[in-house]
């Protein structure tokens, strides 16, 4: 891979040092090299999901999944985005170029897309320590480490800071926006100066500034948002706190307005009475100016199974439509065991 001029080998090459010569800082001011390029790189793992059949996601995410993990634990736990494993009946690890072992999955929560893994054999490489994202700044150097070795490496910076508002009912109101775009950006690792995971790649975006800028680049979910769920998710599948409620929508920003794109089958939405092209206005009387906005006035109601108010409009008309809400989890066609 080559660098600012230089080719690095990972072998023997530090994390911090790499940052560095990818800032154009002097290597003496990086901070001591405590992980090796080659440990990023060997401890981002390959992972491959086989999906259930009748999983609530296989339409829109397909029957089988591929993409990075991160190996966090000396047990084989491995971290990912979520997409990657819901409603999956079994799986495989891969390091390096050896044969995959089987992974069982541990959990997974929705409000974070966060997912978990761990392989049922050891992996025999040093886990990534886990990092602060919340002291992470704009312009800041840090790497994308993706399954793929050494090649896979890439130094980017921290393009934005900012909210992130998903059409699928997902908010991270401090999502981590790096430039340029890294080709293979599920699960995959962001890695910060000192060499401790920062973020876990979730998406591609064509604005990282979300003003129409116009530089393209990758979203991360925040590593500090796994360490309040983390024991839960290891011992539980899923997060003890209540869970928001979730109405089965799909919804875009389209010319000031939120616009339905899609109802979940089978979900409370489409129970009610929602329907493809209808204008979410408001929750009970408060306009909604923003996705986010609209979100955060869903989930202040209460938690899943509390009915949802919403203003529609429809065919130029205004309507109230109750939603009884539930948990997202509920609808999934999770394991049993998790």
């Amino acid at each position: 891979m080559r660098i600012a001029g230089r080719t690095l080998r990972g072998v023997a090459v530090g994390a911090a040092l790499l940052l560095a010569v990818a800032s154009g800082l002097p290597p003496a001011r990086a901070q001591p090299a405590t992980t090796t390029l080659e440990d990023l790189a060997a401890a981002v793992v390959h992972i491959k999901a086989y999906i259930n059949p009748e999983g609530r996601a296989v339409e829109n995410l397909g029957l089988e999944r591929q993409g990075s993990g991160i190996v966090i634990g000396s047990d084989g736990l491995v971290l990912t985005i979520g997409y990657l494993i819901v409603e999956a009946h079994s799986a495989e690890i891969a390091v390096n170029d050896a044969q995959p072992v089987p992974a069982d999955v541990v959990g997974y929560d929705h409000e974070t897309g966060f997912g978990l893994l761990r392989a049922t054999q050891p992996l025999k490489v040093r886990p990534v320590g886990l990092g602060k994202s919340a002291a992470l700044k704009e312009k800041d150097p840090v790497l994308v480490v993706s399954f793929g070795g050494s090649g896979m490496v890439q130094p980017v910076h921290v393009a934005a800071r900012r909210e992130f508002a998903g059409s699928w009912e997902y908010l991270i109101d401090d999502a981590i926006f790096t430039a340029p775009p890294h080709p293979a950006w599920s699960g995959a690792a962001l890695i910060a100066r000192d060499g401790k995971l920062v973020g876990v790649g979730s998406l591609i975006v064509a604005d990282t500034s979300g003003k129409g800028a116009g530089e393209p680049g990758n979203m991360f979910v925040p590593i500090d948002r796994l360490q309040p769920i983390l024991a839960d998710l290891i011992a539980d599948g899923r997060s003890s706190a209540p869970a928001r409620p979730w109405l089965g929508l799909s919804t875009e920003e389209v010319g000031g307005r939120l616009l339905v794109a899609r109802v979940t089958a089978g979900g409370p939405a489409e129970k009610a009475g929602l329907r493809k092209g209808d204008v979410l206005a408001g929750v009970g009387g408060r306009t909604a100016k923003t996705l986010g906005d609209f979100y955060r006035k869903v989930w202040a109601l209460g938690s899943a199974g509390t009915r949802v108010p919403l203003d529609v409009v429809r065919d130029s008309e205004a309507r109230r439509i109750d939603v009884p809400s539930m948990n997202r989890l509920d609808h999934l066609k999770l394991k049993s065991t998790f």
